[in-house]
């Protein structure tokens, strides 16, 4: 499979790619869907996860597909509060404020507590027979520990970083435990058939490196080390972090993604060559006409060189606007521009 040979940095025949929300709603068949169940509900329900999953699989022809879940499902047995409000997105009911918000947190027990999401991975690998990958995922306890904090989506996450400054030991003790059900919840997912991994940090870019080193690299870094010990490969992914390459390299995985605000040619220059790297299309750009997606997609397989490692991806996710057929041909695109 062309996708786990880049995540190794082995020879591959063409480039392999995938899209973050590749399963989404710019897709009509899980729009279909969205008007029949809730997120939440499609979660719980490992058939209906297992068929949003496998849409993009058979819609665009990817090279892997990745698990629908919602980053914030492990958040619910550990005792939060979550509803998604329509227009806004996550909203906690009670943020977390205090050493006792903490402590009320309860340990993450995957099997017994989030047991339709590693059913919904059985099912998957079943029905895929082998043809691509599946792709598990995680927030990573940053991006957890900011929703958690802010009660929702920010802007600025300036409640979290007010937290980390003012109560230090609060901080580190939800960094401790944020880190202990991540690594659980991946593991599991491992266990139920999931052939590779990716930790979302998708909002730590907007910490300066020294706290990123203080306040969140212990902490990524013992999740990547433990999924090291599991035999599949890990991707390190985070958006705005061209100010923290070096540091998220240090933290661990066997790829670092890349955003599209930095180049990566230098992105990769900076990471080394023992990393194998994915991005870094701006979503935005498949909202452009055809000869202007194309330039775009030429420029980031110009960027990567040819040097095996590279998974071509977006900076971030695929917005809901994008039409389906510019996300096709960009599969075509990459398998066309960059056969070996």
């Amino acid at each position: 499979m062309r996708f786990l040979r880049a995540c190794r940095r082995q020879p591959v025949d063409c480039t392999p790619v995938w899209f973050m929300r590749q399963a989404g709603r710019y897709l009509p068949e899980y729009r279909r869907i969205r008007e029949r169940y809730g997120l939440l509900d499609i979660c719980r329900a490992p058939d209906l996860a297992a068929e949003v999953t496998l849409q993009p699989v058979r819609t665009l022809g990817v090279d892997a597909a990745i698990l629908f879940a919602d980053i914030l499902l492990p958040l619910i047995p550990m005792g939060v509060e979550l509803r998604f409000a329509a227009g806004e997105g996550p909203v906690i009911a009670h943020p977390l404020r205090s050493a006792a918000d903490v402590g009320a947190l309860r340990p993450l027990e995957p099997e017994e507590d989030l047991p339709f999401v590693l059913e919904t991975i059985r099912l998957v690998r079943r029905e895929l027979e082998g043809r691509v990958p599946l792709i598990g995922f995680a927030g990573a306890p940053f991006t957890l520990a900011s929703y958690l904090i802010e009660g929702g989506a920010s802007r600025d996450h300036l409640t979290t970083r007010a937290l980390m400054f003012q109560a230090p030991d609060v901080w580190h003790t939800l960094m401790e435990r944020l880190t202990e059900a991540v690594t659980a919840y991946l593991r599991a997912q491992v266990r139920a058939g999931a052939q590779a991994l990716q930790l979302f940090d998708s909002w730590v870019g907007c910490l300066s490196p020294g706290d990123y080193r203080e306040y969140v690299f212990p902490y990524s870094r013992r999740v990547l080390r433990a999924l090291a010990e599991e035999g599949v490969p890990a991707i390190h992914f985070g958006t705005g972090t061209a100010g923290l390459l070096e540091w998220m390299r240090q933290a661990g995985g066997d790829v670092i993604g890349v955003d599209w605000r930095s180049g990566l040619g230098a992105a990769w220059q900076r990471l080394g060559p023992e990393v194998a790297i994915q991005g870094n299309l701006d979503p935005a750009a498949l909202l452009a006409p055809r000869d202007a997606l194309e330039k775009r997609v030429r420029q980031v397989l110009a960027e990567a060189a040819g040097r095996p490692g590279h998974i071509f991806n977006l900076g971030h996710g695929i917005l809901p606007q994008t039409p389906v057929e510019n996300v096709k041909a960009v599969v075509e695109m990459v398998h066309a521009f960059s056969g070996r």
